[in-house]
Parts: C-alpha cells; sequence; structure tokens
C-alpha cells in the first residue's frame, strides 16, 4: 500500500462516514464514554452507547460496527461484550476490541479468550466477519502469549516499539492477525497496524495526548467507526493518522491539558484532507 493509495482512502472513508452517518454501537467505559460519543459526533457517525444486556444484542444487530473496551468491567458490561460481539460477527457487522488491561489481570485475559472462542465458531465464519483487536503492545503480547511485563494499563517500558525489538514486535502482531483472521493495531507513540502480511507503521502524534484519559478508548471507537464503511485495516490505519494529526494540531493551539481537550475536539471535527496530506507519517511493509 503505497502514501497516495492510504490517502485515497482515508479521504473516501471519511466522506463515507459524513454521508451514511452510520450508528456505532460503543460498550466502553464511563471514564472516556463522553470523549468516545464526541469522536464519533465529530466524524460524522452516530453514536449509542447502551451496554445493557437485555438489550445489547437489539442494538447492535442495527449497527455499523461494534467498539468494544475492557477498560472498566463490570459483570453488566462483561455480558454485554460476548452477546453483543456474538451477534456482530454471526451478521458480519464490523467489531473492534480494545483489550485494556489484559496484562494485569487474569479476569480481561480470561474474557478475551472468551470472546475470541465466540470468533472461532462455525456461526461466524471467520473471513467474512470484521475484526480488529487493539491494544498496546504489552497486551498484545499478553494476548500472544509471550513475556510481557506489567505496568497497569499502561505500556511497560520495556515493550515500547523501538528500533531494537521492531522485528520481534512486526513478527507477534502477524502472528496474532493471522491466528484470529484479525487486523491487530498495536498503538504507541509509534502505531502498528497490520492484517498479517501488510504492515504499516504510523508515527503521527504529539506527548500531549498522553497527558489526558481516554485517547486510547477514543482511537477504539474511531476506528470503529471507519470499519463501519472501509476495509479493517485502512480503517485502522486511517483512524491512528487522523486522530494522531489532531493531537499534532492541537497541541500547537493550547495552554495545558484543559485547553488541550478542546482543541484535540475541533481539530477532529475540522481537519481537512490537506491537513491530512501535509502531516501524514506512515511506513509501510509487506
Amino acid at each position: 500500500m503505497l502514501k497516495n493509495e492510504i490517502l485515497n482512502e482515508i479521504s473516501h472513508i471519511r466522506a463515507a462516514v459524513q454521508q451514511k452517518a452510520p450508528l456505532i454501537h460503543c460498550i466502553t467505559n464511563p471514564i472516556s464514554i463522553h470523549d468516545c460519543a464526541n469522536v464519533v459526533l465529530a466524524t460524522g457517525g452516530r453514536p449509542m452507547m447502551a451496554e445493557h444486556p437485555a438489550e445489547v444484542e437489539e442494538i447492535t444487530v442495527t449497527a455499523g460496527a461494534l467498539a468494544l473496551n475492557l477498560g472498566n468491567i463490570t459483570d453488566a458490561r462483561r455480558t454485554s461484550i460476548l452477546i453483543s460481539g456474538k451477534a456482530a460477527m454471526e451478521r458480519h457487522i464490523p467489531v473492534i476490541l480494545d483489550m485494556v488491561g489484559i496484562g494485569c489481570s487474569h479476569f480481561r485475559r480470561e474474557l478475551t479468550e472468551e470472546f475470541l472462542k465466540q470468533r472461532m465458531s462455525e456461526a461466524v465464519k471467520v473471513p467474512e466477519s470484521p475484526l480488529v483487536l487493539k491494544g498496546n503492545m504489552s497486551e498484545l503480547k499478553a494476548l500472544a502469549g509471550a513475556d510481557y511485563h506489567v505496568s497497569g494499563v499502561d505500556v511497560a517500558s520495556g515493550d515500547v516499539l523501538s528500533e531494537d525489538n521492531r522485528t520481534e514486535m512486526i513478527g507477534l502482531a502477524k502472528s496474532a492477525a493471522k491466528a484470529y483472521g484479525a487486523v491487530v493495531l498495536a498503538s504507541g507513540k509509534t502505531d502498528l497496524v497490520t492484517d498479517g502480511e501488510k504492515v504499516c507503521l504510523i508515527d503521527n502524534g504529539c506527548e500531549m495526548m498522553g497527558r489526558i484519559t481516554g485517547t486510547g478508548c477514543m482511537l477504539n471507537v474511531l476506528a470503529g467507526t471507519y470499519m463501519s464503511v472501509g476495509k479493517p485495516m485502512a480503517a485502522a490505519v486511517a483512524a491512528c493518522v487522523v486522530l494522531g494529526i489532531s493531537g499534532e494540531m492541537a497541541a500547537g493551539q493550547c495552554r495545558g491539558t484543559g485547553s488541550f481537550q478542546t482543541a484535540f475536539q475541533d481539530a477532529l471535527f475540522c481537519m481537512t484532507d490537506e491537513d491530512i496530506r501535509s502531516r501524514i507519517r506512515v511506513t509501510f511493509f509487506e
């Protein structure tokens, strides 16, 4: 995938969301639910933040995509994630799962494993069911059963993508993508996206994005929004690029974290194709 190709893909995806205004069902966490809803709205989608087990299947089957997040698990949210995930995958509705904290909690790892067992059932038919598995590098290593470091829900310093470990991390992400028939999005200072064959590294973003809560959750729902109209890998790359550029644009206009949040939302809403063309920083591998 060449730079001009991804620029065209991003432009098409952004325009399609604006035109279609897809319903995006988000089962996220209360820490970032307000910001996540606003991200979907800012890009042209319609957020639905329903999470009660009695209604989630009915809502999911009407949605353009399903965005799931393990950041704050309750009994009800756990049940709803499994119900909604199964309903979406059986109907080939795009799903993104943000595996927040699976490296520091057996409970979250077991929930992820149960979700992925549903993925492998005959009813789902893996190749036809779009799925993105999102996490930081520590969470990705936990998913893959590799040695990893625990640092709460943040990536451990030893797991940060670098020149020294890039080959290992790319191989790990590609193997996970192939194993689960999914696109893997490993977020960080450099984001990594792979479908098991192609790999894209995205270097957009800024330090201020790590100083506010919920930017990873926002990336999750933005990728979900873009998946409703685009292919999973292109949607994941587009989300990383657009959110990262929003942070860069906002950082030049803020005084601190409070004004950054406002400028960040404004940048996301006001971004043009030319802003993306002039700022995009991506590297592709086969």
